[in-house]
């Protein structure tokens, strides 16, 4: 189990960014949330198998998202746990 802590930056908040993420993770078997941050970014927490968690975070580079990211910084993190499903965080 991996996970990966990914913060997008550009035009991602207001545009439908974190409920087309958790529509997208209902394709791979992975776990976590997505957030919108006060200083305009939008930071997804992700964990699962390491082939489904970058699988994710490469659907979510090819979808229709990419216009409105400017940039993305990922990192790894410890694994998520005690998450179940994927959710929007407040």
């Amino acid at each position: 189990m991996v996970a990966r802590q990914v913060f997008y930056e550009g035009r991602v908040q207001g545009v439908g960014f974190r409920w087309t993420v958790k529509n997208l993770a209902r394709g791979f078997d992975v776990v976590g949330w997505v957030q919108n941050l006060p200083d305009g970014r939008v930071e997804l927490q992700v964990g699962g198998e390491s082939e489904e968690v970058e699988a994710f975070l490469a659907e979510i580079d090819e979808s229709d998202l990419k216009a409105h990211i400017k940039k993305s910084e990922a990192r790894p993190i410890p694994p998520l746990v005690g998450v179940k499903g994927f959710d929007i965080s407040a």
